[in-house]
């Protein structure tokens, strides 16, 4: 839980700010994850802090949503010209990459349960 709220400061994902009295404050959970190693081990212990977001209203929290991903065929077209044209592959993970998007709207949400600060 310590490695991913380092990530959320550093990559400056919220402002601790008074909560309004008019807005709607979003609740946050966290969700755990057990890593497997490729011979059935535990490799180690994941946690991710995520927002409530069904609590938001449409149209007044937010407004259209989407992720973009890519589409399988789109990959597809890309292997066969990189075989073709023996063009070499590589291959990352970009850590953290959803806390590297613009947010526009004006999210409140509370601290995550037992990292609150006054």
């Amino acid at each position: 839980m310590h490695d991913e709220i380092d990530a959320l400061h550093h990559n400056h994902t919220w402002s601790l700010v008074p909560r309004p009295p008019s807005a709607n404050v979003v609740g946050s959970k966290w969700i755990f994850r057990t890593k497997m190693k490729e011979d059935g081990t535990i490799d180690r212990f994941k946690a991710r802090l995520v927002a409530k977001g069904y609590t938001q209203i449409p149209g007044l929290d937010f407004g259209e949503t989407f992720s973009p991903v890519v589409k399988a065929p789109t990959i597809r077209v890309v292997l066969s010209l990189a075989l073709h044209f023996k063009w070499p592959l590589k291959q990352l993970d970009v850590k953290n990459a959803f806390l590297h998007g613009t947010l526009n709207e004006r999210v409140y949400m509370e601290q995550p349960p037992g990292f609150v600060h006054s």
